[in-house]
């Protein structure tokens, strides 16, 4: 029973869905049931919410349209929509139900514009992130829609004058006021807001004196001080979210060693410590679960080892070594996320890893010093599902000492069974090492770029039957390798950005194969643009060819001397270049074409 009813309420969804879908098909669909103003003004909340949202992001939405949705939508996003003006704005502020408005990089949006806003009795939210031409002028009209609860300021043109009068709105629950150089001054006034849990001022002016005041503020839950002057906060026995990033940090309890705080969350990327001993006492560890210490010139992390419950650690760009990563091994079960990237560790750091986070989700080694011996290691950890091993040694093979015999090293990475995103850039992979690869069962998203990898690296994928999204960047991919590469049937993005050798035709005639797949390579452009006929570059070869002679430009290097082009051979040595002429030779689609001299091999 409970399956079949899943099974209607499924096949309801998709029936809503393509309705509004339908409704959303173009401007004379549009018109058409504009016009039946009576039945949208019926047209449920959700329901009318999608629906606007599906024409804005299909630019079918103009401001006199907004007029049908008055008395159905309840929440707009508009963020990032350059064409969002006053003229929107005069129609938004009739809408009798709206409760969430974002209107977050809406850069024609300005403090007069707001106006219209005034005295909005449903209005919860109010989203004007990076809207440059609010000024406290604006202000004066947001006040009167004194029923807000969450307000976004960030990085737009408030002074102090315009921070101290939102103090008039009582039921704010969550300010922010990131990148406005607010003083000491203003934020004292905020006093009155007893309300408030989340308070964002990165970015200010405050300095100690001023965060002494944030102890009035008895239901903060979230404080985001970073990029301040702030070194010390007092007592704040909410918290559970703290970021001090770009802080130099001596305390967050105002030094009071018997306080401990029940922080969730610290981030503290690029912070310095005075005492980084006495700041984590303060932390309750049986609550501790993020921590995000990217940046940090701190090398001995033994304050870690009481954190047992941390499942998030960051770690990238610190001076961490081999010798310190025990302390990290020492957290133990709880571990999911951890990030190592760019550190100085080795492989022998994974040694001392395997078997101690055997729950580990996410483990990012991008550009470290580790090498194909940490396959084995990695492949102990089996809980993993995201792997980056980009801008690192991995090759894809390993040598026996005894013998120097080369053995690959990403089969063992198989037994990841829940192994979805591997991410193998810019490093030394070469074509016979990839099709391992290609077994791996529940791999969704690959990302390989090499040097070395060529069109069998991308043939022995086609079996990879899961594999949602190939990026194949910068790989010396041909024509022919592309037409002949038969995609699995789950692929649904092809990223071949930076492949130089292909061409418009070869990437056209595959798109026109498998139309299902998303293919993006820097010629999409002027293959979309001229999606209804041939390209520009087609075209006017078509022109040349019937308007003048033919004339073999191989034996006439003149009519070369307009031509510019970026030389990609500097990309190989003298021994590459000639092992690709080979290649090219047994072609037999270049059979018979004589190549120029300056690329003909030298002997």
């Amino acid at each position: 029973m409970a399956a079949a009813s899943a099974s209607v309420s499924a096949g309801k969804t998709r029936l809503v869905d393509r309705c509004i879908d339908a409704a959303a098909r173009g401007p004379a669909t549009v018109e058409a049931w504009r016009r039946q103003r009576r039945s949208l003004e019926r047209l449920p909340g959700p329901l009318a919410d999608e629906l606007l949202r599906r024409l804005a992001a299909r630019r079918l939405l103009f401001p006199s349209l907004l007029e049908v949705f008055r008395y159905s939508v309840e929440e707009i996003d508009f963020s990032g929509n350059i064409a969002v003006d006053a003229e929107w704005l005069a129609y938004l502020g009739a809408f009798r139900y709206l409760r969430v408005l974002k209107m977050a990089d809406c850069k024609n949006v300005n403090s007069a514009a707001v106006w219209a806003l005034s005295g909005m009795s449903t209005l919860k939210e109010l989203d004007l992130s990076r809207c440059s031409r609010i000024s406290d002028a604006g202000i004066k009209h947001i006040i009167s829609i004194d029923c807000l609860q969450k307000l976004h300021l960030s990085d737009t043109g408030l002074t102090d004058n315009g921070v101290m009068l939102l103090s008039a709105l009582k039921n704010l629950q969550l300010l922010d006021l990131g990148g406005i150089h607010m003083t000491d001054k203003a934020l004292r006034s905020l006093q009155a807001l007893t309300q408030l849990e989340h308070l964002d001022i990165w970015g200010s002016e405050i300095t100690n004196e001023g965060a002494s005041i944030l102890k009035a503020f008895t239901r903060l839950r979230f404080l985001n001080v970073s990029w301040t002057h702030v070194t010390r906060l007092p007592p704040l026995p909410n918290m559970r979210y703290l970021n001090m990033s770009n802080c130099t940090i001596h305390s967050i309890c105002g030094g009071d060693s018997e306080v401990h705080i029940p922080l969730e969350k610290f981030a503290a990327s690029a912070a310095s410590f005075g005492n980084i001993e006495e700041v984590f006492s303060s932390i309750e560890a049986s609550s501790f679960s993020f921590l995000d210490m990217s940046g940090c010139s701190l090398s001995n992390l033994y304050i870690l080892q009481k954190f047992k419950s941390l499942e998030h650690l960051d770690l990238s760009l610190s001076r961490i070594t081999d010798e310190e990563i025990q302390n990290v091994a020492n957290i133990g079960m709880n571990l999911r996320y951890l990030s190592l990237k760019n550190t100085g560790i080795t492989s022998q750091a994974l040694c001392i890893l395997a078997g101690s986070i055997p729950n580990l989700y996410s483990l990012s080694l991008a550009y470290t010093k580790i090498d194909d011996s940490a396959l084995a290691y990695i492949s102990m950890m089996p809980s993993l599902r995201v792997i980056d091993l980009s801008h690192t040694s991995i090759k894809g093979f390993r040598r026996v000492e005894a013998n120097m015999e080369e053995i690959l090293s990403m089969p063992p990475l198989e037994h990841l069974i829940y192994l979805e995103s591997l991410y193998l850039e810019d490093t030394a992979l070469s074509d016979e090492v990839i099709p391992p690869l290609a077994s791996f069962r529940a791999l969704k998203y690959l990302y390989l770029k090499s040097d070395f990898l060529s069109d069998p690296a991308l043939h022995a994928l086609s079996s990879a039957s899961n594999l949602i999204h190939l990026g194949f960047r910068g790989n010396v991919l041909s024509n022919s390798g592309i037409l002949q590469f038969v995609p699995p049937v789950q692929l649904r993005v092809l990223d071949l950005s930076g492949c130089w050798i292909l061409t418009g035709d070869a990437i056209s005639t595959f798109c026109r194969r498998h139309p299902v797949i998303e293919v993006r390579h820097e010629l999409m452009q002027e293959l979309q643009a001229n999606r209804g006929g041939t390209s520009q570059v087609h075209k006017s070869r078509q022109l040349l060819k019937a308007k003048a002679k033919p004339v073999d430009i191989l034996t006439d290097p003149s009519r070369l001397s307009g031509i510019s082009f970026a030389d990609e051979r500097i990309k190989y040595s003298r021994g590459e270049l000639m092992n690709i002429q080979d290649r090219t030779e047994s072609n037999p689609l270049l059979h018979g074409v004589q190549l120029p001299p300056e690329l003909r091999r030298m002997e």
